[in-house]
């Protein structure tokens, strides 16, 4: 072995719409400080390129997912979810993400971690950075998941298996409530003004906010949102002062430091017919809501998973502004429609109300999954040592 680097296996995997790094925990050393300089130096960050890593220099593709043996009772395997900063050495645990989540079942398999039961495996899998548990069914053939199949997403070029996943235990994740203030919506002050928002706890913390109050369309692409320099820097003060509401951080100007990840940012506006970037057309008539959202202080390309669950949590509490603004067909219909702007997502989604309050049964997503490549990364030793 060549003194200079230090080897570590990991794989290549597409989840969803967002792509990532897979390592077993075991790969990985127990000191934090040591593990996530090990990270950074794999994904090649701090560097907008990632020229020296395996990152794809986008916030969908520099995504870090650690694998290992249960740690709670129930659950197959354990799954820490990471979102690798390009530009700074910082790696976010604050959340979970939904795209990559749905390939944890099909790396847990692969890698012989979880014994493959035909025609389809459930992967309980504890999600570490919320506590939370998610269930996942893989289909599988011969001891392998199955990756061929008819099953299409919007913003992935190629049709595969579809892999289902319950979300249905992910409400009040990171505040225990899926309303953390206990309202429908709230006021959130800033030095521009007040703005109205629903603040939303499934999957990952949210903040809701009608597109007419931001003055937009809620049709704009995400390239029309991050060119308007005034427009991003009102998101962030909404965005970091709820932060500090939902137990974040302790102060606002601390957000984009320590919690760029979340809360998302959901821009909200009724359904309308629009053509996505990637050439796909939308009919106003195929989505009950359109929206765009906002993470890691960029416009996010499609919609991830716990943005999908979490604006269809929101959209079955009666008065929040995804409630207010959708298609009111949709509020009793088993399937909620999102347009975004690579097309359109659907999630199935039931609920009950006790004691006055919304009780989520059911919100479920289908994805599909890939591993792109297995093998060892080279990691240069230096830049440990430097504290890269």
């Amino acid at each position: 072995m060549n003194q200079e680097t230090i080897p570590i296996k990991c794989s290549i995997v597409r989840g969803g719409t967002s792509k990532g790094i897979f390592i077993l925990d075991s790969e990985l050393p127990k000191d934090q400080v040591l593990r996530d300089s090990i990270i950074l130096a794999i994904f090649g960050s701090p560097d907008v390129r990632q020229i020296d890593g395996l990152g794809g220099a986008d916030v969908l593709t520099s995504k870090l997912a650690i694998i290992g043996p249960p740690s709670v009772s129930g659950a197959d395997v354990d799954y820490t979810f990471g979102q690798v900063s390009m530009d700074a050495a910082f790696i976010d645990y604050k959340g979970n993400c939904g795209n990559i989540s749905s390939a944890v079942g099909l790396f847990a398999i692969d890698a012989g971690i979880i014994e493959a039961r035909e025609p389809v495996t459930t992967v309980r899998i504890h999600m570490t950075n919320s506590g939370k548990m998610l269930r996942a069914e893989v289909p599988v053939k011969n001891g392998r998941a199955v990756i061929d199949g008819d099953y299409k997403i919007d913003g992935v070029p190629s049709a595969g298996a579809r892999i289902a996943i319950d979300w249905s235990d992910s409400i009040g994740a990171f505040t225990g409530r899926l309303l953390p203030t206990g309202n429908a919506t709230d006021t959130i002050d800033t030095d521009e003004g007040e703005y109205e928002v629903s603040l939303v706890d499934a999957g990952n913390p949210l903040v809701f906010i009608e597109a007419a109050s931001l003055g937009m369309v809620g049709t704009e692409t995400p390239q029309e949102i991050e060119s308007n320099a005034a427009l991003m820097a009102t998101i962030e003060k909404i965005r970091s002062r709820a932060a500090v509401i939902f137990g974040l951080v302790e102060s606002p100007e601390k957000a984009a430091e320590l919690s760029p990840y979340n809360p998302f940012f959901a821009i909200i506006s009724k359904p309308a017919s629009y053509d996505a970037p990637n050439g796909t057309s939308v009919d106003a008539g195929d989505v009950d809501v359109v929206s765009r959202l906002l993470f890691m202080l960029h416009t996010h390309k499609t919609y991830p998973i716990t943005g999908t669950v979490c604006t269809a949590a929101a959209a079955m509490v009666p008065g929040s502004i995804v409630n207010r603004v959708m298609r009111q067909s949709a509020a009793d219909a088993e399937v909620l429609r999102i347009g975004h702007p690579g097309g359109v997502i659907d999630v199935d989604k039931s609920c009950h109300t006790e004691g006055g309050e919304v009780v989520i049964d059911k919100i479920a997503v289908g994805r599909t999954a890939r591993k792109i490549m297995e093998g060892t990364v080279f990691v240069q030793a230096s830049r440990l040592a430097a504290g890269a």
